[in-house]
């Protein structure tokens, strides 16, 4: 999960990159037209927002509501940054002003139902929102009813710091309250889940954070799998960085949660019992509780889509983009989110224009930071392909082992650039 914010784009430059992301993407958004219609988006992180810019600038009759929870958004990217004390959460805190001042109508209230055949959306502040297309970004729900001893009170005695905002910064407090010679565990859950080298990186950053201040302590990464993301960078530089500092177990080495002890504050494995000072317990994640609810969802926990659209194959005239959906082997990270968001636009658009929604290309850049000058990268190209979303032959690029210094700190630039062009695209 690796923020200063940009300065506005001005008309001209936003156009350009508006050209630059249709490029990448596979296809020229939606020519403007007179359609109107009703598009209401659920969700204002980065696929919800970007979304409503792309629907809104392709074609200005359309109506545009956003439904968000809160006024503020904190991005998860670079949020493990703040965990380890190198940034302060309010670099990562965004909102949805630039929507609404470009005629977004943005509602601050709680879902709490969707109804696919009257096509409308009931909030808990008791308002309808009547929809013609409806984008919904839902995010993940953390599934601490699949962890035995996970009750009611966990997230504040283990965080999971997985939704950035209050739980990173009770994550922080613990690891700066924590001894000089501690231990501090984070847990892995089963893949799929949001931000796949999060927990890795988290690892890392922690390190920093102990090298400097608590150099006898630990970091202990349950893992529920044998691999993880970029393997070989994150071992190469957990090596370099902070050689006898990080302890991987793996699935097969008694690295399975099978439950937690909140009050011995102790996580139980397959083989073991690890006793910790500060545990970040990140559980297994399914598609957020509205989706759950709508029936969006299938036995996997996910929501099935038409791999062109973004459509959901349960319920027509609802589009899911983010974390939410299923897209087999597509990382939930954000930039795929934003990806789904341009998708979604397009398709949308076209859509209410009578027209044939283009096919997409989706592009997944992914950066890491193991120090605050020390980053590597993955990059991938995913397209429709026999009813799913599949990788292009060919198309992964990552940073290569064995790079210079300058190589990293060059990466690690790249990546502080990465969020601020992300958050703009989103939110200014």
């Amino acid at each position: 999960m690796t923020g200063a914010h940009m300065n506005r784009w001005t008309r001209r430059s936003f156009l350009g990159a508006l050209g630059a992301g249709a490029l990448l993407s596979g296809a020229p958004m939606v020519a403007r037209g007179a359609a109107k219609g009703r598009v209401v988006i659920v969700g204002g992180g980065f696929g919800g927002a970007i979304a409503a810019r792309y629907v809104g600038m392709a074609d200005p009759a359309i109506e545009v509501t956003i439904i968000e929870r809160s006024p503020q958004y904190f991005t998860c990217p670079f949020s493990n940054k703040v965990v380890a004390g190198i940034m302060e959460l309010d670099a990562l805190r965004y909102d949805l002003k630039a929507h609404a001042a470009r005629g977004v109508r943005v509602a601050y209230d709680d879902v709490v139902a969707i109804d696919p055949a009257k096509r409308s959306v009931a909030t808990a502040g008791g308002k309808q929102f009547a929809y013609d297309r409806l984008i919904l970004a839902p995010g993940v729900e953390l599934d601490y009813a699949a962890v035995e001893g996970a009750t009611a009170g966990v997230e504040t005695v283990m965080p999971h710091a997985w939704k950035a905002g209050e739980q990173t910064l009770l994550l922080r407090k613990q690891i700066e309250a924590m001894k000089d010679g501690g231990v501090f565990i984070i847990t892995v859950p089963r893949r799929p889940y949001r931000c796949p080298p999060g927990p890795y990186e988290r690892a890392a950053l922690a390190a920093h954070y102990f090298k400097r201040h608590k150099p006898k302590s630990k970091v202990i990464i349950l893992d529920d799998d044998n691999t993880m993301p970029k393997q070989s960078l994150f071992l190469e530089s957990w090596n370099k960085l902070y050689p006898g500092m990080i302890d991987w177990v793996t699935g097969n080495n008694g690295g399975k949660m099978e439950r937690v002890d909140i009050k011995r504050r102790m996580v139980i494995t397959t083989d073991a019992d690890f006793p910790a000072d500060v545990i970040s317990f990140v559980p297994p994640q399914k598609a957020g509780a509205i989706a759950q609810k709508t029936g969006l969802t299938d036995v996997s926990g996910w929501c099935p889509v038409d791999p062109v659209t973004l459509e959901s194959t349960r319920h027509k005239n609802i589009h899911i983009v983010g974390d939410a959906a299923f897209t087999d082997g597509v990382p939930k990270s954000a930039h795929i989110a934003g990806a789904m968001g341009r998708t979604a636009a397009r398709a949308v658009v076209a859509l209410l224009q009578g027209k044939t929604p283009p096919s997409p290309q989706y592009v997944n850049t992914c950066y890491t930071l193991a120090a605050p000058d020390y980053g590597f990268s993955i990059a991938g190209i995913y397209e429709p392909k026999g009813g799913v979303i599949a990788m292009v032959p060919n198309s992964v690029t990552v940073s290569p082992t064995g790079a210079p210094e300058y190589m990293r700190r060059t990466e690690a630039e790249f990546a502080y650039g990465w969020l601020r062009n992300i958050a703009a695209e989103a939110f200014l």
